[in-house]
């Protein structure tokens, strides 16, 4: 049996520091097959998981002789933190490692949702010429609004403000006066929504940040502004956004996460035929590179708790 089980894909290179002092298995489609992961975690050390694998419950209860839960990321709702404390198994997030490109996601999907210029491919090689109805905006000058004001929210606004956007924040945790605002203007989530002309999320989902985007918030924003969501599912009412985004009022909206992952085919029926919307399978924080780098520092911190 195994001492360190990985249930969802990494950079698989990051595990030779591990194989030359443990047994590993590196079985990316465990975290579909629950009855396999259930027996293979059974005399586990350690497990290293993604965002799909629930590590709580019956998992928890089968991994007896757990020591260390590795998390290819930063969101923790996927782990039950306090059955895991109750039992001495440490949590360790990646943090840090993916920071650049979830503020890279950010930035770009601000700039062709502003441009307006995007799924013209098939029109211009067809022969129409749709100029005018792809004439967009500047994302210079605009203001982008950061709901959460972490780590990832300050790397997007170093690269927003290099464009030329002016950065507000809200963040009940972060004090006025903190260095960590630098140049960004703190302000409340109301007056947030009704100023900025693209939103970005940056909070985890909790019993507040449930819904905290819902239909009185999404009415209070500007109509031609953008949303995007690369937090976590749930923070966005998605019914609402899609009902927004059909009537008009928003300038367009991305979503990297959802209420429910993977999304059916009938669950992401609400967003059929949106034409400014962009859905993409919770990838703002992998890139080659920064897979790479989640998956050495999250190998460090297993390796580093087996050790102790």
């Amino acid at each position: 049996m195994a001492d360190i089980v990985v249930s969802e894909f990494m950079d698989e290179a990051a595990l030779e520091a591990a194989r030359s002092l443990y047994d590993v298995l590196y079985e990316p489609g465990l975290v579909d097959d629950m009855d396999t992961l259930l027996a293979e975690v059974a005399n586990a050390k350690a497990l290293i998981v993604r965002n799909r694998t629930q590590v709580r419950g019956a998992l928890l209860e089968a991994a007896t002789n757990l020591k260390v839960v590795g998390r290819l990321g930063v969101g923790l709702d996927n782990i039950d933190m306090e059955a895991c404390a109750a039992k001495g198994i440490a949590v360790h997030p990646a943090s840090g490692a993916n920071d650049l490109s979830v503020a890279e996601y950010v930035i770009t999907n601000a700039l062709v949702l502003l441009r307006g210029a995007y799924l013209s491919t098939a029109d211009v090689a067809a022969g129409a010429w749709p100029r005018g109805r792809l004439m967009g905006r500047e994302i210079s000058g605009k203001i982008l609004g950061l709901v959460g004001y972490g780590a990832i929210a300050r790397e997007t606004a170093q690269r927003a403000t290099a464009l030329g956007m002016s950065i507000i924040g809200f963040d009940p945790f972060l004090q006025q006066g903190d260095p960590q605002w630098g140049d960004t203007e703190k302000v409340s989530l109301e007056e947030l929504l009704s100023r900025a002309d693209v939103v970005s999320l940056h909070v985890p989902l909790t019993d507040d940040t449930k819904n905290l985007i819902n239909e009185s918030a999404l009415k209070s924003m500007k109509p031609d502004a953008i949303l995007i969501n690369a937090a976590r599912g749930g923070v966005v009412d998605e019914a609402a956004l899609a009902a927004a985004l059909r009537q008009g009022h928003l300038g367009g909206a991305a979503l990297d996460v959802f209420e429910t992952e993977p999304v059916s085919a009938q669950a992401g029926s609400k967003f059929a035929d949106i034409p400014n919307l962009i859905l993409t399978p919770h990838i703002a924080g992998v890139t080659d590179e920064s897979n790479i780098r989640v998956s050495e520092v999250t190998v460090a911190n297993v390796l580093s708790v087996l050790k102790s």
